[in-house]
């Protein structure tokens, strides 16, 4: 990889793009062009980067010649086709959606966690799960010392991780709701404002899980490398805009206390302990959204387990950027 790659941004436009252009911005990412891709809808729209406005261009299998690295984020059947053209012209695509995640020839990458998959790719590294990521990066310093043999996990989800037509919604229903007036769902299956309802993922009639919360499980044991790690998810979409909040529960394979898990999170990369019971101050949706650390809290022991090996804790990360596109620009980071 040279020193200042071409970067192309795949989806550009979504809610996800726009943040690959904020994070790569922010971070100072050493690219020598940036060019942006998304729908013939899209083509000739500008966006801003550096002070710089720069055109969107449409997607076609013979955009990605000099291409060093190309971020995707714009569904996982634009990856299935396009992706592999990447490669082909010589990229390394860095994909955000569900459609490499569990081949067994690609990375599944969270840096903090496996930066060692990263060199043993075949073109493509995938990013994982918003839902996963939030929940892994503070559970990686605790199973590294004391395996975590089982995780129940319940999830309340924000509007940003079904896309920018997804936000509008919540927005547009709260504002007719307040104002007395109907506004039928067109984006998700259930009225969005004021309202709580299991995650709009697919449910497999056999298991009665939906497809995000088997990502979940299934995630977990390929990040950590930990096939027998059992991981049980309830995903439910609650009406936030941004940033992902998760209960967790988790049983090790040694007793656990409290403290002990402070101290490894203190001293965690990407993880920030958030965690005042006097105030009674713990991660918020509100204080995760634009800024890419995992925030950490209600950490107590399980008073239900009497043999000291759980324990129970909340956490917050913006799906947006820790979820998606921060993770996948430290990635890329790693590349170079």
């Amino acid at each position: 990889m040279k020193a200042n790659p071409v970067v192309a941004v795949v989806g550009a436009t979504g809610a996800v793009g726009v943040e690959f252009m904020t994070c790569l911005e922010q971070r100072k990412f050493p690219l020598g062009e940036l060019w942006l891709f998304a729908s013939a809808r899209s083509d000739g729209k500008t966006m801003r980067f550096r002070g710089q406005l720069l055109t969107v261009r449409e997607l076609t299998p013979e955009v990605f010649k000099g291409v060093d690295i190309a971020l995707f984020s714009a569904g996982g059947g634009i990856s299935k086709k396009f992706a592999p053209l990447a490669v082909q012209a010589g990229a390394v695509v860095v994909d955000n959606s569900s459609a490499f995640r569990m081949d067994p020839q690609t990375p599944l990458v969270v840096p903090e966690i496996n930066p060692q998959e990263i060199g043993r790719h075949h073109g493509v590294i995938a990013n994982p799960n918003c839902s996963t990521i939030i929940a892994l990066v503070p559970l990686w310093p605790i199973h590294r010392v004391n395996r975590i043999r089982r995780v129940i996990a319940a999830t309340y989800q924000a509007a940003s991780g079904a896309g920018a037509a997804a936000m509008r919604e919540l927005q547009e229903s709260t504002r007719a709701a307040l104002e007395g007036r109907e506004h039928p769902p067109t984006v998700l299956p259930h009225p969005y404002a004021f309202n709580v309802f299991s995650h709009n993922a697919a449910v497999d009639p056999q298991t009665g899980y939906n497809e995000e919360e088997i990502k979940m499980a299934r995630e977990t044991r390929k990040i950590f490398n930990d096939p027998e790690i059992r991981v049980s998810a309830t995903c439910v979409r609650v009406p936030v805009l941004r940033a992902h909040c998760e209960a967790l529960n988790i049983v090790c394979h040694h007793p656990i206390e409290p403290d002990q898990v402070r101290q490894l999170l203190a001293a965690a990369p990407g993880v920030k302990i958030v965690d005042n019971p006097a105030k009674n101050y713990f991660p918020m949706p509100r204080d995760a959204s634009g800024q890419g650390d995992v925030l950490v809290g209600r950490i107590r022991r399980d008073l239900s387990d009497p043999s000291g090996h759980s324990i129970a804790l909340f956490v917050a990360g913006d799906q947006l950027l820790k979820g998606a596109a921060l993770n996948a620009v430290q990635i890329a980071e790693k590349l170079l």
